[in-house]
């Protein structure tokens, strides 16, 4: 065996061959100046389905951008097979700038944030006004989460043949929300559908409600009916719809330019990756209370202006206020 000193010549070391026989690492990565741009419509187990150029195709994410680095209603630069062809797979390079982003948490404890949808316009809140009864502690939520992740909240009132949506609107009326009451009549005649799509048109959508709200039934009525999916029912003993929807999905409007994101049936709605301090900016007409607050006021505290501000008498913001005070005290009801 031959042997070697500490002084030995570089040419007379025997390097060995790359056993993989591929080229060596390198951290430079191509630029792919030549990818084409698409739009995440659904993620499911590790692969994405896109919208490249009118054609659905089927991607997986380049390892340098992190295993949950994608979600439904990002923009992409994908390479690769762009053909859409049955079992070809394309690549996702690049992720765009976000204009928006809905985020939710299993709780109020839970340090694990979960993406709901990228890059949408508005969210479109669904409840029922009966079977199942109406949480408006979950409304408050998503409304928070709207303003915080930069999306326009619409109020959706379904099977309003059960019962009266006035209780609801006036609860949410001081706070000018768009809203649309629909019954499972007009579901079935097509004027629901015409009512809400009024609102949709030329905007990305996400939808978000508790299992059984009718949140599904909703989105097949605007999609195209090869686009439908299953719907399920409310079970009469527990008073709790059965979760159909199990991951979300992007769809295109059936006579329109529009988006609609139908996601899973939620039954929490956590903020703990809010900041009580950031989200009091989402909320103009609460703004003019904040004059009085200390330096550097998170808004949880005692000497925190609001408080004394809405207790003068300022009724039109006590709405917003109450929500500020969601986020502030992370309150956690029976039925939240």
């Amino acid at each position: 065996m031959r042997r070697y000193g500490k002084h030995t010549d570089e040419d007379d070391i025997r390097t060995r061959p790359n056993r993989k026989g591929n080229r060596p690492r390198t951290n430079i990565r191509p630029k792919h100046e030549d990818a084409a741009e698409g739009m995440v419509l659904t993620v499911d187990r590790g692969r994405l389905t896109c919208l490249v150029e009118g054609r659905t195709i089927t991607a997986m994410k380049a390892r340098e951008l992190g295993r949950k680095a994608a979600v439904v209603g990002d923009r992409v630069s994908i390479v690769g097979d762009l053909s859409g062809q049955k079992d070809t797979l394309a690549r996702i390079v690049r992720i765009g700038e976000r204009s928006s982003l809905l985020r939710r948490t299993a709780d109020d404890d839970d340090p694990y944030e979960r993406v709901v949808v990228a890059n949408a316009d508005q969210l479109a809140i669904v409840t029922a006004l009966a079977d199942p009864e109406p949480r408006p502690r979950l409304i408050d939520r998503c409304l928070v989460a709207a303003f915080d992740g930069g999306l326009t909240p619409l109020l959706v009132m379904t099977k309003s043949d059960l019962a009266s949506p006035d209780k609801l609107l006036e609860l949410y009326g001081d706070l000018d929300i768009p809203y649309v009451v629909t019954s499972r009549e007009e579901l079935e005649n097509g004027d629901a559908a015409d009512r809400v799509r009024e609102q949709l048109d030329g905007k990305i959508t996400a939808f978000v409600g508790h299992s059984g709200v009718g949140k599904t039934t909703l989105v097949n009525a605007l999609v195209p009916e090869d686009l439908r999916r299953t719907t399920g029912h409310v079970n009469a003993v527990t008073g709790r719809g059965r979760h159909t929807t199990t991951s979300a999905l992007a769809l295109p409007l059936g006579d329109g330019t529009g988006w609609v994101v139908d996601t899973p049936g939620v039954r929490s709605f956590g903020l703990a990756h809010i900041d009580p301090s950031r989200v009091i900016n989402a909320f103009p007409d609460l703004v003019p209370g904040t004059e009085g607050c200390p330096r550097a006021c998170s808004h949880d505290e005692p000497d925190c202006a609001l408080d004394a501000w809405v207790a003068e008498g300022h009724a039109r913001q006590a709405r917003l206020y109450s929500l500020r005070r969601l986020l502030a005290t992370r309150e956690r009801r029976e039925g939240d």
